[in-house]
Order: C-alpha cells, then structure tokens, then sequence
C-alpha cells in the first residue's frame, strides 16, 4: 500500500466540555441584600484585601502589598475593581513627599463580605451534612 492510497481517517470529533453549574449560585454586585455569590470577592487577592480591611481600619498600598506579596500592577488592579463596586475606598495623600494611598473597607463592601462569607460557610455545612 502507498502512501498515497491510504485514507486518513477523519479526526474525531469530541463536544466543547461544559463546566458543571450549581444551581444556587449566581452573580451579583449590585444589590447589597442580594444574598447570591459574589465573584468579584472570590478571587484570592481581593477577598484578601476585602479580610483584612475587616479587621483593620485602614492599610495602606504598601502594606497590602508586603501582605500579599503581589506586583504593585497586580495589587493596583485588584484594589480598582473593589473599588469600582464601591466595595472599598482609596485616599491618596503625601507623607514626607511620597505618595500614599490608604484603602478602606466600605459599608457595602463589609456586607458583600459578610454575604460571601455565609455563602461558604452554607456549603461548608452542606457538604459536611450538618
């Protein structure tokens, strides 16, 4: 047989994998009531930062940043879009002729916490059987 009268099967065709949905989560930013999964607060550096304005008033950049040890673009982008839902503040100011910015915690955004966190703690216990 040559290689020339060998027919070279089709290849197989598989379907686009679809990610497995959970009915009871949806996404939402807007309405502080609205008791759906936050995913604007998942990601790790934002629920991060979120947590530990929770328990402190105010942190600085810098400070977020040694927490987290993050690239300030990182750290930047992060911060902007929890500021852009209103979830925290920025205040930027000179001390001793450098720039700083000082991040807080919004009512909003202690609430969109508060939500995010008893999101968890209800699949935590609905796996757990209790």
């Amino acid at each position: 047989m040559t290689a020339k009268s060998k027919t070279a099967a089709p290849p197989l065709e598989t379907p686009p994998r679809k990610r497995p949905k959970l009915a009871s989560v949806s996404v939402s930013t807007r309405d502080e009531d609205d008791v759906t999964f936050d995913r604007l607060v998942y990601e790790r550096v934002r629920l991060g930062i979120m947590s530990a304005l929770a328990v402190r008033e105010e942190l600085t950049f810098s400070e977020l940043k040694t927490l987290f040890d993050v690239s300030d673009g990182n750290l930047s982008a992060h911060a902007r879009k929890l500021e852009e839902a209103n979830y925290l503040t920025c205040t930027k100011c000179f001390a001793e002729r450098r720039p700083k910015s000082v991040y807080r915690l919004t009512t909003r955004g202690r609430a969109a916490l508060n939500r995010y966190l008893d999101h968890v703690e209800t699949v935590i216990k609905a796996t757990r059987g209790t």
